[in-house]
């Protein structure tokens, strides 16, 4: 009895502690008040830092999902690899630049900012 507690524990605090899919991550809504003094140009630099910035993390949140994957697959085998899945989730950071991203567009929009070249996507937004 007791030992299939400990296993629907393990089990449950596994799937609970993995990593998301960062095509899972929703947006964070972030106001496009905090950009309304921006002007195009300014605009445009933060869009091409937050998109190289989400690309970096799209990356690595690929990464530690495929590792948690991985882990537990092995905690049926060698359940101290749970303790492994608790490291290195971005999805907060990732949601909150996909928000901001959303935000500096909206704002772009009302301002009526055309770009030469348009700002690239977020990565999986």
């Amino acid at each position: 009895m007791n030992k299939s507690i400990v296993a629907a524990l393990c089990a449950s605090l596994a799937v609970s502690a993995c990593a998301s899919s960062p095509e899972d991550v929703s947006s964070q809504f972030v106001s496009p008040v905090l950009y309304e003094g921006y002007g195009c140009d300014q605009i445009k630099t933060e869009l091409i830092r937050i998109d190289g910035r989400v690309t970096v993390l799209t990356g690595q949140q690929r990464r530690r999902a495929s590792q948690d994957a991985w882990a537990v697959g092995g905690a049926l085998i060698f359940w101290p690899a749970l303790f492994f899945l608790m490291r290195g989730d971005k999805a907060d950071e990732l949601g909150r630049l996909k928000g901001e991203y959303d935000a500096l567009t909206a704002v772009a929009q009302q301002k009526n900012c055309t770009f030469q070249s348009s700002p690239a996507q977020p990565a999986a937004s």
